[in-house]
């Protein structure tokens, strides 16, 4: 209605036709006429108007319940969950009008530094970032993670089955010792290495890495050798032979680092890891597993498989 009683305004106060108005705001002159005695006469708002505002409330509410880090496509999947009837179309829109905006580019540098004197593993995965099963396939990547004294350094274990984060080791060194503490967390998760290990190596879980001289070193080769992991790298320079690791890293520029501005490594190391343990294996949504977050899609397997 405030719209009508500008473009009426305009023309009763400057002279400007009702037309050229419309044109200017982006409404047709039939609207201007079919909202007019309503903005008049004060009257209620159409069902149609009831039913956006009643939209943009619930979409507002859901955003603010993902923590601003949803978009349209996992939105309307919050909302459809709490009982709407509603198409992402429907949901882009209302967060466009409403100028909610989940995702905001940042982009990080790279930290492989390749040892070109140490041995070499061959690329298992070859693009396919699927797995049948849990503990079949893992990937992980390191990342930096900038604050105002230092850098903190973060090392993932992703398992491409349900994309659940099994291992999140920090540190103030990219070395080999993050590593492995990311890989023991991982095994830790899944129950231990007896949970893990495959008498058949060719059955083993794949870990699937860069070629940097952290996966390269002779203490991460020598723990994965020891807890029964196969080893797997891509190709120098290539980040789409490791994307799904990165994919992750990239979630987490846009959904942490570029709404936050750390003052030191400690108060980063908790945000950071609340986001991982928290929202990203609990509440995320992963198109890759059924729009479900990776422990609702583990845990709809299991009772599959149990019924």
């Amino acid at each position: 209605m405030s719209v009508a009683r500008f473009i009426a305004d305009q023309k009763t106060f400057w002279q400007v036709p009702v037309a050229v108005c419309c044109a200017l705001v982006g409404v047709s002159v039939s609207w201007f006429y079919k909202w007019w005695p309503r903005a008049q006469a004060g009257g209620p708002p159409t069902k149609r108007a009831q039913r956006r505002a009643e939209v943009d409330a619930a979409v507002k509410t859901a955003f603010e319940a993902a923590g601003g880090l949803h978009g349209s496509p996992r939105l309307v999947h919050d909302l459809r969950d709490a009982g709407w009837e509603i198409s992402e179309k429907t949901v882009a829109g209302s967060m466009r009008h409403q100028q909610l905006v989940a995702r905001r580019i940042r982009r990080r540098n790279g930290l492989t530094r390749q040892d070109k004197t140490a041995p070499k593993f061959p690329d298992l995965l070859k693009r396919d970032f699927t797995a049948p099963t849990p503990n079949c396939r893992w990937v992980g990547d390191m990342t930096e993670i900038p604050t105002d004294h230092g850098k903190l350094y973060l090392a993932t274990v992703i398992d491409l089955y349900s994309r659940r984060l099994l291992g999140a080791a920090t540190g103030l060194h990219p070395d080999a010792q993050l590593a492995c503490d990311a890989i023991k967390m991982a095994v830790a998760t899944r129950g231990g290495r007896r949970a893990i290990w495959r008498e058949d190596e060719a059955q083993r879980v794949i870990f699937h890495s860069d070629r940097g001289s952290t996966y390269t070193s002779k203490a991460f080769t020598k723990l994965c050798r020891t807890m029964g992991i196969r080893q797997s790298m891509g190709r120098v320079g290539s980040c789409f032979d490791n994307a799904a690791a990165e994919a992750f890293f990239s979630s987490l520029e846009w959904e942490v680092l570029s709404r936050h501005r750390f003052t030191d490594t400690r108060t980063a190391q908790g945000v950071v890891l609340d986001w991982c343990w928290g929202f990203y294996n609990h509440t995320r949504r992963h198109s890759s597993a059924d729009m479900m977050s990776p422990i609702n899609y583990e845990a709809t397997a299991l009772n599959r498989e149990a019924a």
